[in-house]
């Protein structure tokens, strides 16, 4: 029997990218399979998705990411759920007992169905999903809104819903990154500031595009109507803000895009023809940031920090600094309880 107070309690479900269960090479394939053949992530064609995925892609890269993802493992797991898991239990605490939160992660474990299961007969009165990609793309907030509300929608009694599409632009989202980047700046001086996003394919971004608004050009130097959903554009006002939160001139960063996949083009500038350029202008320390990713991940701590780093090095740099991403910062999660408390007005 639900209790009388069960049916006040409004349940928040935080979703994530996802990760191996483990660094063992048929966890990492397994993973990469389920990953990859989603129809959001690289939207060809099943037939020509199912072959490129599990005849080339999967085989292949599997054992390689394997030995990467070994180097980014933590005692507890790997970085992305563990940090996702502390922000979750932080959150949780912040809210009070009237809140249930759940962390779900839209390939692998836990699964959306899962998690979301407990909730099926609990009579939440709300449900708030949060999907913990900063700026919209279909291919991360689309397919794990579209998984989860897939799953609700088999429920006899579907609660009051809302969907927290981004928070790109949010106050304390901006405060939080400024804050870790700040830190370093206190301590020494950088020739150059780095903002890096997750890279999408182009055509993405145009099908996406409000009346054929996106030219993949300056339409994104402002974030307005037409392009609220735009990821490109989104990425471009995040980095607005916190270059005005870091006191920065246009001619001391730089915006770019980074762990593209395959040979059709990805929206530019390519992260990895930007960093050894700036090293052969003279820029001999880079601070990083990795504004798409909310936990540290492989992609942080790996092709950021590590793999970035190396190819600044080679092309004669001489200081290279990462910024953490947000992973259990208090602004952090206050901006999440924020982002709830305003779903519920």
């Amino acid at each position: 029997m639900v209790s009388h107070k069960k049916l006040h309690k409004t349940g928040v479900l935080l979703i994530n990218l996802g990760t191996p269960d483990s660094t063992a090479t048929p966890d990492v394939r397994k993973y990469l399979r389920e990953f990859l053949m989603d129809r959001r992530v690289i939207d060809i064609p099943f037939f020509k998705r199912w072959l490129l995925i599990n005849l080339i892609i999967a085989p292949t890269r599997a054992p390689k990411s394997a030995k990467v993802y070994k180097n980014v493992w933590m005692k507890e797991g790997s970085p992305l759920l563990v940090y996702s898991q502390r922000a979750k239990e932080l959150l949780a605490q912040s809210l009070g007992e009237e809140y249930e939160v759940e962390l779900a992660m839209r390939y692998q474990s836990p699964s959306i169905e899962s998690v979301v299961k407990k909730w099926e007969r609990a009579g939440l009165a709300k449900l708030i999903i949060i999907p913990l990609f900063p700026q919209y793309a279909s291919a991360s907030t689309g397919s794990a809104t579209e998984e989860a509300l897939c799953v609700i929608r088999q429920w006899e009694v579907i609660p009051n819903l809302q969907v927290v599409e981004n928070f790109c632009d949010h106050p304390l989202f901006i405060e939080a990154f400024a804050e870790l980047g700040k830190k370093y700046m206190q301590q020494q001086t950088f020739d150059h500031v780095i903002f890096s996003y997750h890279g999408l394919p182009e055509r993405q971004i145009l099908k996406s595009s409000v009346d054929d608004y996106c030219k993949l050009g300056d339409c994104c130097s402002k974030y307005h109507q037409k392009n609220k959903y735009c990821y490109r554009a989104q990425c471009y006002e995040t980095t607005r803000l916190l270059v005005e939160q870091l006191g920065l001139t246009k001619e001391q960063y730089t915006v770019c895009f980074q762990s593209r996949l395959g040979k059709t083009p990805w929206i530019k500038p390519y992260a990895d023809e930007v960093i050894p350029e700036l090293a052969k202008k003279g820029n001999k320390r880079i601070l990083f940031f990795s504004p798409s990713f909310v936990a540290d991940c492989l992609e942080t701590i790996e092709e950021g920090g590590e793999e970035y780093k190396e190819l600044f090095m080679h092309s004669g740099g001489e200081h290279w600094q990462l910024v953490e991403s947000l992973n259990t910062s208090p602004k952090w999660i206050e901006c999440l309880k924020e982002l709830v408390k305003k779903s519920e007005q």
